[in-house]
C-alpha cells in the first residue's frame, strides 16, 4: 500500500521540522518528506509520484496477485504527524484482537504493546498458570496453544492491527519448572529456569518481567532473580520489575533488590509502575545512576492503581494454591475467621491503602452475574448494601467470581497533577498505561493514558514540550527494548505514525466513566497501513509480533530526524 500524508507538522524526539509536510509511505516505511505543496499535484511532485501512482481508494484487504496496490492520499491539516506510541507496560496480551481493545489503543495512537507483564503471562508452557492466576488482569488468550516466545508472538503475524511485543514473565518460568512451590530452586531447577529464560529471548522477547507482590515470584529472591538475568543481560534484554514491597514510601528496599540484581548480573533494569511521590522517584534512580545503572521506568498519568482483588486482600502462601484449593479454603467459616484474626489487620499497615481499605478498593471486573450490581461500588459501600462485614463481602465476591475480580485501588495520598508531571518529565521515563481492558468499571489508564500524557504534560502543565512528549510515548521505548527502525518520523523508518490534534487530544476515560475513548487521534497508521481512519477501524491487520532487535546494541539513539534535517523541496 502507498498512503500520501499532506500538510502535517511532522514532529519526533529530534524536534519539530519547520512549517508543513507531505510523507510519502511505501512498502511498511517513511519513503520520502518534502516541504508542503498545495493540493495533492504538488505534492505529487515534491515526492516524485505520478496520478497514475494514486489511482484507486482505501482498501483494508490486501490485493489480489499482479493487482496495483491501493492507494490512500490524506491531508493532515496541520496536525501533528509522531512516531506511533508504544505502551511498555500493557496487559493487552489476549485482549488484542478484541476490536474495542483495538479501537480504544488507536484512539489513543498506540500502534506497539509490550506483554508478558509482571512476571506472569501465557509464554512459555501451556499457558495455564497465567490464564487462571491472572484472569481478572490479562483475561484469555484465543489463539495461543502452548508453547514458548516464538509460539505467542506467531499468534499476532497479521491477526491485529497493532504490534505486540512481549518480555518472559519470570513467575510463568518458575511455575512451569516448580509448580506451585515457595521454596528456593535447586541447582537443577535453577538451570531449567535459566534455559526457559534464554530460549525466550532467542524467540524474540525483549527482557525479564518480574511481580514481586504477586504469586510464585514473591517467594523469588535476589539470588535466584540474578540468575536469570544473566541469559537477559548477555542478550541485551531489559530486567522490568514490579518491584518488591509495595511501591510509595516503602520504594527503597525494592529498589535496594534491583540494585543488587542488577550488580550480580549486569542486566539493564526498568521499574514497572513506579508510583511513589515525585521526591521518592528521583532520589531512587538517583540511587540506582550511582550504583552503576541508568535505570528507565514507566508510570502511567493517575495516582489509583488496579489489580485483581486477591492480591491485596488474601495472604500469598493462599494464593499460590490452585483456584480450586483457595475456593475452598475462603468457602469454610472456620478458615474465615481464621483469616479475619491473623491476616486482615495487617492489610491495615500497607503503605498505599491503610485501615480504610474496604473504601480504597472500587469493585472493577466481577465475573459473577449475581454481582453485577456491584461493579463501581467500594467494598465498603457494596458491604453496606448487602449488610455484610466488608471482610465477608470481599470474599463472597471471590467465591462467586472464582477469584476473577479487580479492582481500582486507591491511595491514601492522592498527587496532584502537578506531581504526576513531575514524575513523567524525568529523563528516565517511558510511557506505559498497566492498562487491563477487563471489567465494566476498570481503570481509566487502558483508555486514557497516552492521550492523557499529551494533555497532561504539554497543553495543561507545560512540562513537555511536542518533542520531549514524543521521547516519553514513543522513542524511548523503541530504543530500550530494541523494537526496530520505528520511534522516529525519518525517511526509511517503519512507517507506524499517528496525526495528532495538539489542541483536542485528551483523554476521555475517567473514574466516572471509564469506557470512553480517548479525543484527537483520528488516523493512525502501522507499517504504512492506515489502521485508524476518521476515528474508525479501518480492518486492516498489519500488526505483527515483535522480536527484540539487538544489532543497534543498547538504548541506540536512531538518527537525527527533526529540525536538524534540511527541508529543501525533494526532486521529482
Amino acid at each position: 500500500m502507498t498512503v500520501l500524508i499532506r500538510n502535517a507538522r511532522v514532529v519526533d524526539e529530534t524536534g519539530e521540522r519547520g512549517g508543513l509536510h507531505d510523507v510519502l509511505l511505501a512498502g511498511g516505511r517513511i519513503a520520502r518528506i518534502a516541504p508542503a505543496s498545495a493540493g495533492r499535484a504538488g505534492a505529487q511532485r515534491r515526492l516524485g509520484t505520478t496520478d497514475a501512482a494514486w489511482a484507486g481508494g482505501l482498501d483494508p484487504r490486501p490485493p489480489s496477485p499482479g493487482s496495483p496496490r491501493p492507494t490512500k492520499s490524506i491531508d493532515a491539516g496541520g496536525r501533528l504527524l509522531m512516531p506511533g506510541f508504544v505502551d511498555a507496560h500493557s496487559h493487552a496480551d489476549g485482549a488484542v484482537f478484541d476490536p474495542d481493545v483495538q479501537l480504544a489503543l488507536l484512539r489513543q495512537g498506540v500502534t506497539t504493546v509490550i506483554g508478558g507483564q509482571d512476571g506472569v503471562g501465557f509464554a512459555p508452557g501451556d499457558g495455564a498458570y497465567g490464564t487462571e492466576y491472572f484472569a481478572a488482569i490479562n483475561g484469555r488468550h484465543p489463539h495461543y496453544a502452548g508453547g514458548g516466545v516464538a509460539d505467542l508472538l506467531a499468534t499476532y503475524e497479521g491477526t491485529t492491527p497493532l504490534n505486540v511485543a512481549t518480555l518472559v514473565p519470570a513467575g510463568t518460568v518458575r511455575s512451569a519448572v516448580m509448580g506451585r512451590s515457595t521454596a528456593a530452586p535447586s541447582s537443577s531447577e535453577l538451570a531449567e529456569m535459566r534455559a526457559l529464560v534464554a530460549s525466550g529471548l532467542a524467540d524474540g522477547a525483549v527482557g525479564l518481567s518480574t511481580g514481586l507482590d504477586y504469586v510464585p515470584g514473591l517467594f523469588a529472591d535476589a539470588a535466584e532473580l540474578a540468575e536469570l538475568c544473566r541469559p537477559v543481560a548477555d542478550a541485551g534484554g531489559v530486567y522490568v520489575s514490579h518491584m518488591r514491597g509495595g511501591y510509595e514510601a516503602n520504594s527503597a528496599a525494592g529498589i535496594d533488590e534491583i540494585a543488587a540484581i542488577a550488580a550480580a548480573s549486569g542486566v539493564r533494569v526498568h521499574v514497572s509502575h513506579f508510583h511513589a511521590e515525585p521526591a521518592i522517584v528521583r532520589h531512587e534512580l538517583s540511587r540506582l545512576a550511582s550504583a552503576g545503572d541508568r535505570a528507565s521506568f514507566d508510570a502511567y498519568p493517575y495516582t489509583r492503581g488496579c489489580s485483581i482483588l486477591a492480591m491485596p486482600i488474601l495472604p500469598a502462601e493462599l494464593t499460590v494454591r490452585s483456584a480450586d484449593e483457595v475456593l475452598q479454603v475462603l468457602a469454610d467459616p472456620v478458615e474465615r475467621e481464621r483469616l479475619r484474626l491473623d491476616w486482615f489487620p495487617t492489610i491495615a499497615g500497607y503503605a498505599s491503602l491503610g485501615p480504610d481499605w474496604p473504601g480504597m478498593l472500587t469493585l472493577a471486573h466481577i465475573a459473577a452475574p449475581e454481582f453485577d450490581w456491584a461493579h463501581g461500588l467500594t467494598l465498603a459501600e457494596g458491604a453496606a448494601r448487602t449488610e455484610r462485614d466488608p471482610i465477608d463481602f470481599a470474599l463472597d465476591v471471590l467465591v462467586a467470581a472464582r477469584l476473577e475480580v479487580n479492582v481500582v485501588m486507591a491511595v491514601q495520598h492522592e498527587r496532584s497533577d502537578a506531581e504526576l508531571a513531575e514524575i513523567l518529565s524525568l529523563p528516565g521515563a517511558i510511557g506505559g498505561s498497566d492498562g487491563i481492558f477487563l471489567g465494566r468499571h476498570p481503570h481509566p489508564r487502558a483508555r486514557g493514558s497516552f492521550a492523557r500524557y499529551l494533555a497532561l504534560l504539554v497543553r495543561e502543565q507545560g512540562a513537555l514540550d511536542w518533542a520531549d512528549a514524543s521521547a516519553l510515548v514513543s522513542t524511548r521505548a523503541v530504543r530500550r527494548f530494541g523494537l526496530g527502525d520505528r520511534g522516529v518520523v525519518r525517511e526509511g523508518a517503519i512507517a507506524d505514525l499517528a496525526l495528532v490534534d495538539p489542541d483536542r487530544v485528551g483523554a476521555g476515560a475517567s473514574y466516572a466513566a471509564p469506557l470512553e475513548f480517548a479525543d484527537g487521534i483520528d488516523d493512525v497508521f502501522v507499517a504504512g497501513v492506515p489502521v485508524l481512519a476518521d476515528g474508525v477501524l479501518t480492518g486492516a491487520t498489519p500488526g505483527t509480533g515483535l522480536r527484540a532487535d539487538r544489532g543497534r546494541g543498547p538504548d541506540a539513539r536512531p538518527p537525527s530526524s527533526g529540525a536538524a534535517r534540511p527541508t529543501e523541496p525533494l526532486e521529482a
